[in-house]
C-alpha cells in the first residue's frame, strides 16, 4: 500500500523536517501516538482526555462489524435500497466521502432547505432506510429531520421502527428517545470529537448500508496506525509542514485532489482543519475547489495530487494522516485542536430570532439594493447600483491575506433539476447545470482575485468552516445568499418550517458574524432559479 507524504516545495520539506525533528527530540510523537492529553497545554487538558479515542478506532471500531454486518443484511432482505444519512458536519461528511469514492449511492441531508428534503422525501419512499446521526443527539436540523420521515413514515402505512436506524453517543438524549420509540441504536465512541469521528459507527453505519466496504477501510487505517509514534511517519509530516508553514504566514491550504480516485476528501478536510485551528485570532483556512493564485500565503496540498505537499493513501489511511497531523499542528499553533468554542453562537442567535419574531416575520431588514430577483442586504459604497457592483466592493473589500467566504443557503441539488435536451452531450450537460449551480461563483469570482475564495452550503458550514470565519484571524469577506421559499415544509412538533428554520440560520450566523465586525452582505434571491442566473451574470460582468 503506497501511504506516504512527499513535498513539492524544499523550503516546505526543509520547515517540516526541522519542526519534526524538534517534537521528536521533545518525544512527541510518541506520545501522542499513546494518547497523551497534555500536549496541547493545561486549559485543553481536560478537553484532550475525552477526545483522543480517535488513534485507536481503527482496531476498536472493529468490535461494530458484526451488529453492523446484522442490520445490511436485514436492510437487504427487506429490499430497503435507498439509504439516507440525516446528518450534520462529522455525521455526514466522511460517510459522503466513503461512499462517493466506492461509487455506491448515499442520500445526505445536511440541510434545511425544505426543496433538497422534499427530494430526497419523493425518492422511494417504500424502499427507504433513514440514519439518524447526532453525536449530541440535540442537532436541530437532524431533529427536524427525523420528525419529518417519522410522519412521512406514519402517513404511507410503516413502522418507523422499521425504517430509522439511530447513530449516537452513549447517554445522549437521542439515545433515549430512541430505544422509547423502538428504532436500532447503535452507539458510538463518546471519547472521538464529530470531526475526528470518520471511523467510528457515524461513518461506518451509513456507508455499510449504501454499500461500501468498510472493513477494508479499517484495514487500511490500520496500516496507518502501526506507523504512529515514528519519526517519520506520514501524520506527523504532514502536520509538521501545515503547522510550519502557517506559522510563517503560509495560513491558506488550498486541497487538490484532481489527480486521485477519492472523491470529495477536501470537503471533510475542510471541516477538520477549519474547526479544529480556527480559535484565538489564528489557525489554518482549507480552501477547496479553487486554484492557487502563486499567492504568498498559499500552500497546495495534494491529495494523491502534485502540490507543495503531497499525501499519498487509501481512503482509511488518509483519514488518520489527517487527523494525527491536525493534532500535530494544532500544537505548533499553540491552540486545541479538539474544542469549537465559538460554533454555539450562531445556534443560539437563530434560538433567540425565532423566539422573539414568534409567528411574525424574520428580521431581515430592508434591502439597500434591489437588483432584478436579487435583493442586497447590508453596508454598501455609494456608487453600487447594481449586483455587479456589489460583487466587485465584496471583492475589493478582501484585505491583504484575507479570504472570500461564499455561504449559500440553498438547495444544492437545485440545478441538476433544470432540463436537458436527450441528445446532449456530457460536456453540454455539464454547461448547463453549472449555469444553474450557485457553487459556480466560486469560479467567477476566484478568477477576478488573487484571495482565496471558498465556498459553503449553509447550515453545513456552520458545522464546518463556520468556526474559522468567527474565531479565526480577523481578514475575511462573507457574502451571504438567500432565497424565497414557494413550498416550504413543516417540522411536526416544532412551531417553525424548515424554511423559516433556514432563513433564521442565515440571520443568526449573520449577526455573530457582524457582532464580531467581518464584513458581510446578503443577497436574497426573491425568485432563485432566475435569481442564482441573474447572479452568475452579474458576476461575469465583474
Amino acid at each position: 500500500m503506497d501511504m506516504s507524504v512527499t513535498f513539492g516545495d524544499d523550503s516546505v520539506a526543509a520547515a517540516a523536517a526541522e519542526a519534526a525533528r524538534k517534537l521528536a527530540e521533545e518525544g512527541v510523537p510518541r506520545a501522542l501516538a499513546d494518547g497523551d492529553a497534555t500536549l496541547w497545554g493545561g486549559e485543553a487538558e481536560s478537553e484532550a482526555a475525552i477526545r483522543l479515542g480517535w488513534l485507536s478506532l481503527p482496531i476498536t471500531s472493529r468490535e461494530l462489524l458484526p451488529e453492523i454486518g446484522k442490520l445490511v443484511e436485514r436492510v437487504r432482505a427487506e429490499s430497503l435500497e435507498h439509504v439516507v444519512l440525516a446528518g450534520m458536519g462529522g455525521s455526514s461528511l466522511a460517510p459522503e466521502v466513503i461512499c462517493a469514492s466506492a461509487d455506491v449511492p448515499l442520500t445526505v441531508l445536511d440541510t434545511t432547505d425544505p426543496g433538497q428534503v422534499r427530494r430526497a422525501l419523493a425518492d422511494r419512499l417504500d424502499r427507504t432506510v433513514v440514519v439518524v446521526s447526532s453525536k449530541s443527539g440535540s442537532t436541530v436540523e437532524t431533529d427536524s429531520h427525523r420528525r419529518i420521515y417519522e410522519k412521512a413514515f406514519r402517513d404511507a402505512g410503516i413502522d418507523p421502527a422499521d425504517r430509522i436506524v439511530v447513530v449516537t453517543d452513549p447517554g445522549s438524549p437521542l439515545e433515549q428517545s430512541a430505544i422509547e420509540a423502538g428504532y436500532t441504536v447503535i452507539l458510538a465512541d463518546p471519547n472521538v470529537g464529530g470531526r475526528y469521528s470518520a471511523l467510528t459507527a457515524f461513518g461506518l453505519v451509513p456507508s455499510a448500508l449504501a454499500g461500501a466496504d468498510v472493513t477494508r477501510l479499517l484495514d487500511d487505517a490500520a496500516q496507518a496506525r502501526e506507523q504512529l509514534g515514528a519519526d517519520d511517519e506520514p501524520g506527523l509530516l504532514l502536520g509538521t509542514a501545515i503547522g510550519s508553514a502557517a506559522a510563517s504566514g503560509r495560513d491558506k491550504l488550498l486541497l487538490d485532489d484532481s489527480l486521485s480516485d477519492i472523491n470529495g476528501l477536501p470537503d471533510w478536510i475542510e471541516q477538520l482543519i477549519a474547526e479544529s485551528t480556527g480559535k484565538q485570532g489564528r489557525g489554518v483556512l482549507p480552501v477547496a475547489g479553487s486554484e492557487p493564485n502563486e499567492a504568498g500565503d498559499e500552500l497546495v496540498a495534494g491529495i494523491d495530487t502534485e502540490g507543495d505537499i503531497e499525501v499519498h493513501a487509501p481512503l482509511g489511511a488518509q483519514f488518520l494522516i489527517w487527523e494525527y497531523a491536525t493534532a500535530v499542528a494544532g500544537r505548533l499553533l499553540g491552540i486545541n485542536p479538539f474544542d469549537q468554542p465559538n460554533v454555539a453562537e450562531s445556534k443560539e442567535n437563530t434560538t433567540r430570532i425565532l423566539g422573539e419574531a414568534g409567528d411574525g416575520p424574520l428580521p431581515t431588514g430592508t434591502p439597500a439594493l434591489v437588483d432584478g430577483p436579487v435583493e442586497v442586504y447590508g453596508d454598501l459604497p455609494p456608487h453600487a447600483k447594481d449586483l455587479s457592483d456589489v460583487l466587485t466592493a465584496v471583492l475589493q473589500d478582501i484585505p491583504d491575506r484575507g479570504y472570500l467566504a461564499i455561504l449559500a443557503y440553498l438547495d444544492r441539488e437545485a440545478a441538476f433539476d433544470v432540463p436537458v435536451p436527450p441528445e446532449a452531450s456530457f460536456e453540454t450537460i455539464t454547461d448547463i447545470w453549472a449555469a444553474h449551480d450557485p457553487a459556480s461563483l466560486q469560479g467567477l469570482l476566484a478568477i477576478r482575485t488573487d484571495r482565496p475564495v471558498t465556498f459553503g452550503w449553509g447550515p453545513r458550514y456552520l458545522h464546518s468552516t463556520g468556526q474559522y470565519h468567527k474565531g479565526g484571524p480577523q481578514n475575511g469577506v462573507f457574502l451571504q445568499i438567500t432565497g424565497a421559499v414557494t413550498d416550504d415544509l413543516d417540522v411536526p412538533g416544532k412551531p417553525y418550517t424548515l424554511g423559516r428554520l433556514q432563513l433564521a440560520q442565515a440571520l443568526g450566523d449573520l449577526d455573530a458574524l457582524r457582532q464580531r465586525g467581518r464584513p458581510a452582505v446578503r443577497l436574497h434571491l426573491t425568485d432563485r432559479e432566475a435569481g442564482v442566473r441573474h447572479l452568475l451574470a452579474a458576476a461575469r460582468e465583474v
